[in-house]
């Protein structure tokens, strides 16, 4: 069983730099004009550099995970929307009406949603709660999100689960996210891993107005204050702001990244994980692709930070990986442009 993932910090291997400038020099030499294909020629050559092979067959054994979890800070009005949506949510994933669903169903992919952190009980929903730290988190503008064990045992629980999934043939993971109030304590790591002001990062999440923007920007003001320097040590940075579920994440790209399995992501809520992971575990980046650009502040910070460009820029702003999924079929059909397309050469008289 994996432990959880811990600070390294010796880069991770690349995906495979000589493959990707095969794939680079295949994309060049196909029946088109150079670049022609535009981003997709990235994007086809960084899924062959991650298989390790040029070209490569389109990801098949797609496998989407969401983690859920509970926010303390839910309660003092950040959201549009009540905790007990959370839950609500979690059943309809379950029950397969919920829109990721409905994107998986359509691109054949396997989905998972875990319970890490719902303030409520689920374990009338088989394998849901299996993981479960606590319930709910840390109002972070008062209290850490978690204690030291928790955080650790959030990011032991993200490893395992990203571990089963690869051993369940996984060739790509997506990474999804469910829970009211997720986007202030994302926006809080996102401003402590780039040392942003909260104004810089604080977004409109399920879509408040002004003046519950402004409080969420008051909470992630002093959430920041009083983590103070902790947030330089990245399993502090998650006690002191994150949560559970947002801790697992983590866990869940580190782990993804050292088996050489590549994520594509949605929105701010992973972003925001992926900042830590790469503290945690340098050249977890490498592996990840951003499935598309959402409308919060803090995820376009990351990606700028990241150095990441998204596949799709749709104004989304839904979460739970629909994102990713919707972005799934840009990314199949890079490799099959890469694989099937014919070489101008062979088309020359």
């Amino acid at each position: 069983m994996p432990t959880a993932p811990s600070p390294d910090p010796r880069p991770l291997p690349a995906p495979d730099p000589e493959v990707r400038a095969a794939a680079r020099t295949r994309l060049d030499a196909l029946a088109k004009p150079l670049g022609a294909l535009g981003r997709v020629e990235e994007l086809a050559a960084w899924w062959s550099a991650c298989a390790g092979r040029c070209p490569a067959d389109p990801p098949a054994a797609v496998r989407a995970v969401i983690l859920a979890g509970d926010h303390g800070v839910s309660a003092d009005g950040v959201s549009a929307y009540p905790r007990e949506v959370t839950a609500a949510m979690v059943r309809a994933f379950v029950a397969g009406v919920a829109g990721a669903s409905v994107l998986a169903r359509q691109h054949d992919v396997a989905l998972r949603v875990l319970d890490l952190a719902v303030d409520a009980d689920l374990d009338d929903l088989p394998g849901v709660a299996e993981h479960k730290v606590r319930r709910s988190s840390g109002a972070v503008d008062r209290e850490d999100a978690l204690t030291a064990a928790q955080t650790w045992a959030a990011l032991d629980a993200g490893a395992l689960v990203a571990a089963e999934e690869v051993a369940a043939g996984a060739d790509l993971l997506v990474l999804g996210d469910m829970g009211i109030g997720n986007t202030t304590p994302a926006a809080a790591l996102v401003a402590a891993s780039l040392g942003a002001p909260a104004e810089q990062v604080v977004g409109r999440g399920t879509g408040v107005d002004d003046a519950r923007l402004a409080h969420k920007t008051a909470v992630v003001t002093r959430a920041l204050a009083r983590a103070g320097d902790r947030v330089g040590d990245p399993v502090e940075r998650l006690t002191a702001l994150g949560s559970a579920d947002l801790a697992a994440g983590v866990g869940f790209l580190v782990a993804a990244a050292r088996a050489r399995v590549p994520v594509l992501l949605d929105g701010v809520v992973p972003l925001a994980e992926l900042l830590v992971a790469e503290d945690l575990q340098p050249g977890v980046v490498a592996w990840c692709a951003a499935g598309h650009r959402s409308t919060e502040p803090a995820q376009r910070l990351a990606l700028e930070k990241l150095g990441l460009e998204p596949v799709l820029d749709l104004g989304l702003r839904l979460g739970e990986g629909t994102g990713a999924l919707t972005a799934l079929p840009v990314l199949r059909s890079a490799a099959l442009l890469l694989r099937d397309m014919a070489l101008l050469a062979d088309l020359a008289p």
